[in-house]
């Protein structure tokens, strides 16, 4: 069996060396050429793996150490019998981590309990920002299509959203077209409307959000931004990358405990679908769901977004450096809380 990983994955070195040849490339050669006689893919999201990349390859695994499959052709892989496995929810609580990192920061000193925050997608990442809000006194509004419908419950849609929300962050997939459509949701016309919003906050994917439509908004609509997902990376907005309260090169999901869980479930799903045991599968001292915070403090005390805002100000060039070789910060762990 062959099987190449891309070499910016942490914590899986050494893993699977007894189940084959394991070849570690940078994402840009993973060519179609290098994946011809290849059995098994472990890749992030600068790997689009798709026809191009996988025609007449022996490929039948593929597993991305990251939360989304955007970067993967998910009908070409079904039609070819390829097995495609993702880590959802892995870095959860290191964006949640991230978004009240920017929080605290921002609004110092405040008191959070007079501010509404708007969570549009309450997926995994979402669900632990509005528990966090809500923890902390805030007046949470959450919105999701998708769960609504299915759910019913106590959801609210984009436009009460950007009438009543101080704050406003998003943690939603992105999808192209269709009812659900995520491409610019927040576009020219949504964000010229914005009324109070005195922070907006993009974690998810970058096109979900108009980068040059965002930053004509600041100073107008918005008071202020944080932006870590950005369009056509690396080569990002660098006028968005001036005004941004915040700006950052795509990290706020790299945490180590993040990236351990990433890992060790594409290596759970790998052993399953080769039917293999495999050594050495990181073991992670921190809860899925989230540490129950009971203060800003306790994030803001495990880390500064500012100091990663002013790497990327000051090499806006090195967007992939930086975040090839980000120092994983540690995630927001309460004692008595571990899981």
């Amino acid at each position: 069996m062959k099987i190449i990983i891309e070499r910016n994955i942490p914590y899986i070195a050494g893993a699977l060396e007894r189940h084959g040849e394991v070849a570690y490339l940078r994402a840009g050669e993973i060519t179609r050429e290098a994946v011809s006689d290849a059995d098994a893919l472990f890749v992030r999201t600068r790997t689009r793996c798709n026809a191009e990349l996988l025609e007449g390859s022996r490929v039948k695994f593929i597993a991305t150490a990251t939360i989304g499959t955007d970067h993967i052709d998910l009908d070409y892989c079904r039609s070819r019998g390829i097995t495609v496995v993702n880590a959802p929810g892995c870095n959860a609580p290191a964006v949640a981590q991230y978004v009240f990192a920017v929080i605290g920061r921002r609004f110092t000193g405040a008191d959070l309990s007079g501010l509404r925050l708007g969570v549009v997608g309450v997926g995994n990442v979402g669900s632990i920002v509005a528990r966090w809000g809500e923890r902390l006194g805030m007046n949470v509004l959450r919105c999701d299509p998708p769960r609504q419908r299915r759910e019913g419950g106590d959801f609210v849609d984009l436009r009460q959203v950007a009438e009543q929300c101080d704050i406003i962050t998003f943690h939603t997939p992105l999808n192209l077209s269709g009812v659900d459509a995520t491409y610019h949701l927040a576009d020219a016309k949504w964000l010229g409307g914005l009324s109070r919003c005195r922070l907006l906050i993009n974690s998810s994917r970058g096109e979900v959000v108009d980068n040059s439509a965002l930053a004509a908004a600041i100073g107008k609509t918005i008071e202020c931004a944080a932006i870590d997902c950005w369009e056509s990376e690396p080569a990002i907005d660098r006028n968005l990358l001036g005004k941004a309260f915040v700006a950052t090169p795509h990290i706020a999901g790299y945490s180590s405990e993040g990236k351990k869980r990433a890992t060790a479930m594409t290596l759970e799903a790998f052993a399953r679908h080769f039917g293999v045991a495999v050594d050495g599968i990181p073991t992670i001292e921190a809860p899925s769901r989230g540490a129950d915070i009971d203060s800003i403090e306790q994030v803001t005390a495990t880390y500064n977004p500012l100091n990663d805002t002013e790497m990327l100000r000051t090499s806006p060039d090195k967007f992939e450096d930086l975040r090839n070789n980000y120092n994983l910060r540690h995630e927001v762990v309460t004692a008595g809380n571990i899981k």
